[in-house]
């Protein structure tokens, strides 16, 4: 058996970045940007009027000055002429500023008669204007790679971009086997259950911007689970779920292994999840899944996901390792790495029991059978036991 840091690593090195696509910015949500984008204008591309006000000279910034009011801007129509001392000109917000202008007094802090303007007694210090290119300069960039999320759409529509290059969405191919399955929706047999695991997956595969195939479930034979194979043709990752143990019915070493399977290992020392396997079969990346609801389900966060980010380019592909402190003590784990369902308290002591160094609190759940998927659900993260980690009291410090 490999550590899971070992497995990883290997998974990693199966999963190759795939080329980019240019797609409209409409379509680009989610996407993963694979070149940087220039910006191809200024933003604002003018010296622009941050509130509704009046624009003056900054010469008659003082209390109790008289000006004419000689026209109006307002956004999308600017005021033509040039201002001079004495003059002010109505403007709102995102109009131009007008040549001359060296500030906008609000509104609220000038009286108008007519088509004069009296300044108040409250002056601000503040100019009320935007410089022209304040936010972003033409040939700024906004760097590859990153996940393209609302505000980054907004961002790209004002550097005037229609469309960007982002990373191809991989296509992955979740095959269940096991002649106990069945589908939801269907009557089981007295020996049978549902089909649950694939969902997960198939739902992490989708939220990291991927393409998820669910094909048919594999029975327990060569021959079945050969056609299902096939089926797989053109996937970027091929996932199987069950069938990768050493049991007589664990069929998908032996079938994959006789189409071609280059196997990059078997058997991860962690739990749940030790019947882990991973390679390369027909150009695509292959992983073998356990069987058991909460091992596909972990397996899947820490290997599956992990490999469809590298697919789409990303950097930062392992999920995110955190600190915490127990809430309360554990037992000395084994030879295997163990990630027990936990949940967290709030540090702040708004959930569950409070920690004065502000870290959050770790609770592991009582039941950590691998297949018990309530329990799994009911848990909002993975407290990490290390490989012959001690007895730990509670308050000690845990990685999650």
């Amino acid at each position: 058996m490999i550590s899971v840091g070992e497995a990883q690593d290997l998974v990693l090195a199966l999963a190759t970045p795939l080329p980019a696509e240019t797609v409209g910015l409409r379509a680009a949500a989610g996407r993963v940007l694979a070149e940087d984008a220039l910006a191809r204008r200024d933003q604002p591309p003018f010296a622009a009027s941050a509130m509704d006000g009046y624009a003056i000279a900054e010469a008659d910034h003082r209390a109790g000055a008289a000006l004419t009011v000689i026209g109006e801007a307002a956004a999308g129509r600017g005021f033509a002429g040039t201002l001079s001392p004495g003059q002010a000109v109505r403007i709102f917000t995102g109009a131009p500023v007008p040549a001359g202008a060296g500030r906008v007094v609000l509104q609220e802090d000038v009286t108008r008669r007519g088509d004069q303007v009296v300044l108040g007694a409250r002056l601000e210090a503040g100019r009320h204007i935007r410089a022209a290119g304040q936010d972003f300069r033409a040939g700024d960039r906004l760097a590859a790679p990153r996940r393209l999320g609302p505000v980054d759409l907004a961002l790209l529509a004002a550097m005037n971009i229609a469309a960007v290059r982002v990373a191809r969405r991989p296509v992955v191919a979740l095959i269940a086997t096991g002649d106990e399955l069945v589908m939801p929706g269907e009557v089981p047999g007295p020996d049978q259950i549902i089909a649950s695991n694939g969902f997960a997956l198939a739902a992490m595969v989708e939220a990291e911007g991927a393409v998820a195939r669910m094909l048919p479930i594999a029975r327990d034979n060569t021959e079945a689970l050969a056609a299902v194979l096939d089926l797989a043709k053109g996937a970027d990752l091929v996932v199987t779920i069950g069938g990768a143990s050493v049991g007589d019915h664990d069929l998908v070493a032996q079938v994959a292994g006789a189409r071609g399977l280059e196997q990059s290992f078997y058997k991860v020392a962690m739990r749940p999840g030790k019947p882990l396997m991973a390679g390369r079969l027909a150009g695509a990346a292959m992983l073998g899944l356990p069987g058991n609801p909460v091992s596909s389900i972990v397996c899947g966060r820490l290997f599956m996901v992990p490999m469809i980010r590298r697919m789409l380019g990303l950097e930062q592909v392992l999920p995110r390792l955190r600190h915490g402190r127990l809430g309360h003590p554990v037992a000395a784990n084994g030879p295997r790495a163990h990630y027990m369902r936990a949940r967290i308290a709030a540090a702040d002591g708004a959930e569950g029991r409070a920690d004065p160094g502000g870290l959050p609190v770790l609770t592991a759940c009582d039941d950590q059978d691998s297949a018990l998927l309530r329990v799994l659900a009911g848990a909002d993260a993975l407290l990490i036991r290390p490989v012959g980690g001690p007895a730990l009291p509670a308050g000690a410090p845990v990685d999650f």
